[in-house]
């Protein structure tokens, strides 16, 4: 694989860092070209001021990266303090229906992103589109619904909320996490459900949407009727089912290679079997020593670089100081309130 660097061109590693600053090594990382993407978490937060500062300080040191964080709102949410206490897209998308306001989900999403937007970072990992109600460990009230049509709807509200703000959306976890109990932060999950059952109920939201997403992520399972090998080192799952059967054009980000279900390989080999089963970009979190590894085997290999992966840049940014007493979001927050945050 060749790599032309330029300025439209990304890295294909995404990686966190240990603190509320940028460390020397860090930073010597960070300027390697194999690098794309930083993913911040609550360890990396102290204010809305301190994080803009940390964004500007990532981009002094190259422009070509994607800043990204989980913001999902519930109990994934990395950033508080002056940004707005999120609901859950389970308590969202209940409130929606039983107020028949799926406008409310739009607000939503645009309130997540442009306070996102505002204070330097590029996405959110979001939506969820996950079909679950109390399945899944990991998922449950992080989903919409149970129903995969609801997922569609509410999820669609959502999305044009956050393109609105100027945020693009990824949704995860394809094909689905919420059919099984398991952690995939913990363990190896395994799906043992048909593809035509995955297809009429999972994968659904994924169908839909598929020309509103900018990107997917997928899941740490297996799923042993459709292959054997896990989701996001499939080529049959991300080439033959994602791409060609579904037609999905956008970005296709792993889930995090340091999760247990993501297999006991070293991150070099696990990046790169990521790369070659069709992943646009790799995201290590929580082991910089892993992701060193992986940038340092891209560059071994001259793995190419990507310029789909600046699709995922902000579009706009809005101005904090206008922001916060913008009446849309003012409102936003006090329905909020109402839904019980």
């Amino acid at each position: 694989m060749s790599n032309s660097q330029s300025n439209d061109s990304y890295g294909r590693v995404m990686l966190s860092i240990e603190g509320t600053t940028l460390l020397p090594h860090e930073k010597d990382l960070i300027s390697n070209p194999h690098v794309g993407g930083i993913i911040f978490f609550t360890r990396n937060f102290i204010s809305r001021e301190q994080i803009n500062g940390l964004c500007d300080e990532v981009f002094s040191i190259k422009r070509n990266i994607v800043i990204a964080v989980d913001q999902e709102g519930g109990r994934v949410q990395r950033f508080n303090e002056a940004f707005s206490k999120l609901p859950s897209m389970q308590q969202l998308g209940d409130y929606a229906v039983k107020n028949n306001n799926y406008g409310i989900c739009n607000d939503v999403g645009w309130l997540m992103s442009s306070e996102l937007l505002a204070s330097g970072i590029d996405i959110s990992f979001a939506p969820v589109l996950d079909v679950d109600r109390d399945t899944s460990s990991i998922i449950g009230d992080r989903a919409f619904s149970d129903d995969s049509s609801l997922v569609i709807k509410l999820a669609k509200h959502f999305i044009d909320g956050m393109n609105a703000a100027g945020m693009q959306a990824t949704g995860k976890h394809f094909p689905g996490h919420g059919g099984i109990f398991e952690d995939s932060h913990i363990t190896e999950p395994t799906d043992s459900r048909s593809y035509s059952d995955l297809f009429n109920k999972d994968i659904r939201p994924f169908i839909e949407l598929k020309d509103d997403l900018a990107a997917v992520m997928s899941a740490h399972i297996v799923f042993p009727e459709v292959d054997d090998i896990s989701v996001g080192f499939s080529s049959k799952w991300l080439k033959d089912i994602l791409r060609q059967e579904i037609n999905f054009n956008g970005v296709v980000f792993s889930d995090d290679l340091s999760m247990k279900g993501s297999g006991a390989e070293s991150f070099s080999v696990k990046s790169m079997k990521s790369i070659e089963a069709g992943c646009d970009m790799v995201l290590i979190c929580n082991d910089f020593d892993g992701a060193s590894e992986a940038v340092n085997f891209f560059t071994k290999e001259n793995i190419s670089l990507s310029k789909k992966i600046g699709n995922m840049k902000k579009i706009k940014s809005p101005i904090w100081n206008d922001l916060i007493n913008n009446e849309k979001r003012l409102k936003t927050i006090e329905v909020i309130k109402k839904i019980g945050v």
